[in-house]
């Protein structure tokens, strides 16, 4: 049986993060949550990628959580389970804090890890046969508090303890009642669907993108911890930039604007 690995694939402004162990519906091994951390800052200092899209292989997973094969070596005692759980926290947070806007791609399993994943990208999109879940209370884990917080900003405490409390699996429709994913479309629809919201998002002004993204991420933090000198200067640099110009012109011109990213 191969092993996992991560694939990162550039079309145009598109990064592509592709989770690739299909035989074991995508499930990650260590090594696998190292490569997403460096695949996804590879992404985020390419100029030309201005939108990254996380996926599974295959037509069966997004990511159905940690690789249980390969427990025995990665977490075979305490030391272990804590190197392992540094790797899967910079993994979150690469993608959590990246400075492009993120889509997770669902379809299909959405379990344990990959969830985790999913909650960390700005958007997510699933076909209506995908499922979601976090077993931690199933297999005796504590769940830590970075990305216990995520989900608590995107549903609330309710619908978080639902979802660690009973440890059970939810369907698209219940996770968009909750506000877990953006959109619900049909299986064979999903690809199309995704390229549509890639491209319209890709031919916006990536320095508004930028901004947005960092003002959301400041004001999610604590009060008293908010950058908000940061946030203003983010602001002005739009304010200053080539980019607001061509979208003035674009709009007497009555075109289509085309933005440089400066």
């Amino acid at each position: 049986m191969s092993e996992g690995k991560i694939i990162a694939d550039k079309q145009g402004h598109l990064g592509r993060v592709i989770f690739d162990n299909p035989e074991k519906h995508n499930a990650m091994s260590k090594p696998m949550w190292d490569a997403l951390a460096e695949t996804m800052h590879d992404f985020d200092a390419d100029a030309d990628v201005r939108v990254i899209v996380l996926e599974g292989a295959g037509e069966k997973a997004f990511v159905s959580g940690a690789d249980i094969s390969k427990f025995e070596s990665e977490r075979a005692n305490a030391a272990r389970i804590k190197e392992y759980g540094v790797s899967v926290n910079r993994a979150y947070a690469s993608v959590q804090y990246a400075l492009k806007p993120t889509i997770a791609k669902i379809g299909g399993y959405c379990y344990g890890g990959g969830m985790g994943i999913a909650i960390c990208c700005d958007l997510r999109i699933c076909s209506d046969n995908s499922s979601f879940c976090i077993p931690a209370a199933k297999l005796g884990v504590g769940y830590g508090h970075e990305n216990t917080k995520v989900l608590l900003d995107l549903v609330g405490p309710s619908f978080t303890k639902e979802i660690f409390y009973t440890g059970r699996r939810f369907n698209a429709q219940e996770a968009r009642s909750m506000g877990l994913v953006n959109h619900v479309v049909a299986s064979t629809e999903l690809d199309g669907y995704v390229d549509d919201y890639v491209n319209t998002m890709a031919d916006n002004a990536p320095l508004s993108l930028k901004t947005t993204n960092l003002i959301v991420n400041e004001l999610l933090k604590e009060e008293d911890q908010r950058n908000i000198a940061l946030c203003d200067q983010l602001v002005d640099e739009c304010a200053a930039s080539q980019d607001i110009e061509e979208g003035r012109r674009a709009f007497m011109e009555k075109r289509k604007p085309v933005f440089a990213g400066r």
